[in-house]
Formats: structure tokens, sequence, C-alpha cells
């Protein structure tokens, strides 16, 4: 008898992502978090709009472009249903955290989560940033901007913008959000203006300002995204970023100065900064902070918010190739034996009581809470890809080709190392899938890379500082 050969390990993620697909009404519209059938579904049945991101992409490179439009034209519709939470109804902009395909005597509907069911009413604020991106994405790689230029996606750019650009109480360019309102969606310490919705923000407005229709209407939201593009990317360029030049410089720092010209805008105290960064941070390398407030620093590396910042060019192309130093430097640490953690280092004792609220599920070392995602190796691909530094994204695809199957595509792993499978990581994880798989194919068809990457922005109006 001759052998069948066994599943290869992109076959067998190839299946696995068909098998996570949602129909409704007999039309492909998304995929489930997760297929784990030995553990009780909870919101795991639904499809994610930040866990969709990387299916859809692969969906796409592979010419499956149906799933994408149809989740596109569905969750359209979603955005404009009114919805309460105790009592209160949220602005039309917001996109759902996600959706749940539901049936009735009338026939099949959609059942969207806004927060109002979440653990912790956890608001979606990234949902409507990434959705914005996604949108970008398919018009680039389906070379159809009719779907965009439609009215009622130009009316959903307006409604998402109208949201992110209008007043507030602050004196930043940045977004201001509360904890838990993008992937870190419990209590972290987030609140304010985390890096990772800074991040997707500025690549938010950047495709946002590609997908308007330069009527009148348009024309007014672009002078408005150009104006903060300006003031955001200096912002961040400059009060983030971290090296072992600009943490000798907060060392450094007088505190209590009053004034336009003083150096230490924030107010940072040299006393906040970390015993364990000091050590940590190297020679050669940088990146940019997890947040920054009147009086705060959170000094903790966040690699969502990096490395978006390097395929957005919110970063320079020195901070670029300097954060992929560090990621280098500190490889041990921030990839270990599975791409790679979420932030480093780890809350614990006193401090893991206080930020988190004693979450069982945040325990050093796990989860959010310096866990590492697997997720991440497409991100980690597309941003050494772009920065000529293809030798660390294979690096790290060929640690996590060693385990990802045999450990049944695990959601998150465990341990300063991530040696351990996740203790509450649920088995065939889509967005695993879809993270490795993705990763894949931007390695082997880099033309895509464009669809979501960003070269340095010429047209957004100079910030007068």
């Amino acid at each position: 008898m001759i052998a069948i050969a066994s599943e290869t390990i992109e076959q067998q993620a190839n299946r696995l992502l068909e098998k996570s697909i949602i129909y409704y009404q007999q039309k492909p519209v998304g995929t489930v978090a997760a297929a784990d059938s030995e553990r009780e579904a909870l919101n795991y049945d639904q499809c994610f709009i930040r866990d969709f991101i990387p299916a859809a992409l692969v969906f796409l490179i592979q010419g499956k472009t149906d799933i994408v439009d149809n989740f596109l034209l569905e969750t359209v519709g979603l955005q404009k249903k009114k919805r309460r939470v105790d009592c209160y109804e949220p602005p039309t902009g917001l996109m759902p955290a996600s959706f749940k395909v539901e049936s009735s005597e009338n026939g099949q509907y959609l059942h969207a989560d806004f927060g109002d069911k979440a653990i912790g009413r956890v608001t979606p604020i990234d949902s409507c940033l990434w959705w914005i991106i996604l949108l970008r994405v398919y018009t680039k790689a389906t070379g159809d901007r009719e779907l965009a230029h439609s009215d009622n996606f130009q009316e959903a750019l307006a409604f998402i913008l109208e949201i992110c650009l209008g007043p507030q109480f602050e004196m930043t360019p940045t977004l201001l959000v509360p904890d838990g309102a993008c992937m870190i969606d419990r209590p972290m310490g987030l609140s304010g203006h985390p890096l990772e919705i800074q991040s997707l923000f500025y690549i938010a407005l950047r495709a946002a300002r590609e997908m308007l229709v330069r009527n009148t209407e348009g024309e007014v939201l672009i002078d408005k995204i150009n104006n903060r593009l300006g003031s955001l990317v200096y912002h961040l360029r400059d009060y983030y970023w971290l090296d072992l030049k600009k943490l000798n410089q907060i060392h450094r720092y007088q505190s209590e100065q009053f004034g336009e010209s003083v150096v230490n805008k924030f107010n940072i105290y040299p006393e906040s900064i970390p015993y364990w960064l000091t050590e940590w941070m190297p020679d050669r390398g940088g990146y940019l902070a997890g947040n920054l407030g009147p009086g705060k620093m959170d000094f903790r590396f966040f690699s969502l918010g990096n490395l978006v910042s390097i395929m957005g060019s919110l970063t320079t192309e020195e901070q670029s190739l300097d954060i992929l130093k560090l990621i280098e430097q500190r490889w041990s640490d921030l990839i270990g034996q599975m791409p790679m953690k979420l932030c480093y280092p780890a809350i614990s004792g006193l401090e893991w009581r206080i930020v988190t609220g004693c979450d069982p599920k945040n325990t050093p070392w796990s989860y959010h809470n310096g866990g590492s995602w697997p997720v991440l190796l497409w991100t980690m691909m597309a941003a050494c890809q772009k920065m000529g530094r293809e030798d660390l994204g294979d690096r790290a695809m060929a640690i996590a080709e060693l385990r990802l199957a045999q450990d049944d595509w695990a959601e998150y792993y465990d341990g300063k190392n991530g040696r351990l499978i996740g203790k509450s990581s649920r088995k065939f994880q889509t967005w695993t899938v879809a993270g490795w798989l993705l990763a894949k194919l931007l390695r082997e068809n880099p033309h895509c890379l464009d669809w979501v990457c960003f070269e340095a922005d010429t047209e957004a109006i100079a910030c007068n500082i």
C-alpha cells in the first residue's frame, strides 16, 4: 500500500481557517474566534473585528474577496444600529467588538456586541480603527474603489472620524481612551493614551484620507486629518521615544517646571524610571513607550504598538530600525520559545493587585500580562520585511513552526520564555492560525506588503511647534 502523506502545517492552517468561516444567509461574513469543542464557547463563537483582520488579509491574498466584501457590508449595517448600555446610548460611529449569527422565527439576524455584553463592559475603540484599515487593504487588493466611495461607506467613515477628531478635554493630539479599549481588553493600566491605540489611530487616519471622496465634505475631513496627523506624528516620535540617550535625559530631568520652553513638558519624575529598564535598555536600539500622560510614563514595551508604528511609518526610518535592533538584542525576553511577548515586563506583586484588580487571568507572565501571542507573527514579519530585516522575521517563524501545530494552535503562551501553553488558552484559535499563515504569505508575496504598510507621509500639514 502507498502511505498517505501526513498533512503539512500549511495545509492544516488552511483547513482550520476554512472551517472557522461563519455564514449568514448562505454568505461567508467572518470567522469564529476559536473552535475549541472542549471548552464552553462564551463569546469565542463570535466574529471579532480585530481577530478577523489577519484572516481577512489571508483571504484577500488567496483571492477570496467575497468574504471580506460581505464582512465590510454587514459591519457597516451594524454600526448604525441603536444600542443601549445601562440606559446610555453610545455614539453611532462605534463599530462592534464582535457579532454573532442568531436565528429567530423570521430567519437569521446578526447580533452585535458593542461592549454591553463583554466582560467588564469594555468599549472596543480599536474596532473602528481596524475597520478603516481593512477597508483600505480591501481597496488596494481588489482595485475596486466603488465600495469605499459608496454613500454608506463614506457616511461610516465620517461617523468614525467625528468620534476620533471631535472636541475633547485634551491638549494633546493623541486619542484618549479607557483601560481595555484595544487588544488588551482587561485592566492592565492602559487608560489614557496607550501606544497601541495611537499607532492604529495614525494608520487609520492615513487610510481614511485615501478612502474619502474629495468632494466638499470629504475635503473638510481631509483637512482635519492632515492637521491632526502633523501634530500626532511629532508628539509620538518625540515624547514617546525611549533609547539610552533619552533615558539619560529623563534621569537628569528637572521637575516642577513651568512655562512653554521647559524640557520636561509632562513633568516626568526621574524616580519613576523602573530599575529593570536601566539594565534592560541596550546600547543600540530603542522603542516607543507604552503610554504618556501628566506626571506618568509607562516604560513597558508593547509589541503590537511598536510593530504597527513601523508598518505605518509613524516612526522614522532610524527609529524603526532601532525597534528591530532592540527586539534582536532582547530576543530571549521578547521572542523566547514562542513569538512574541504582548508586553514586557509583566507586572507583579502589589502593582499587579492594584492595576489589574487581582485579575486571575492576567497573572504575571500570562495572558495580557507578559504572555506570548503567536498572532503577532504577521505584524513582526510585515515590520521586518518593510525594513529589510527579513532574517528576524524568518527566525521568529522558524521558532513558532516547531510548536504551533502540535499545540493545536493555542491562543497564547505563558511563562517568561513562552514555554507553557496558556492556562486558559483556547485551542484552534483562528487568529493564531491566520497570523502564522499571513506571515508566511507576506514572505512569499512581498508585493502584498503595500496593502498593510505605508511609506513616510508627505501630505500631512506640518505642525507648528
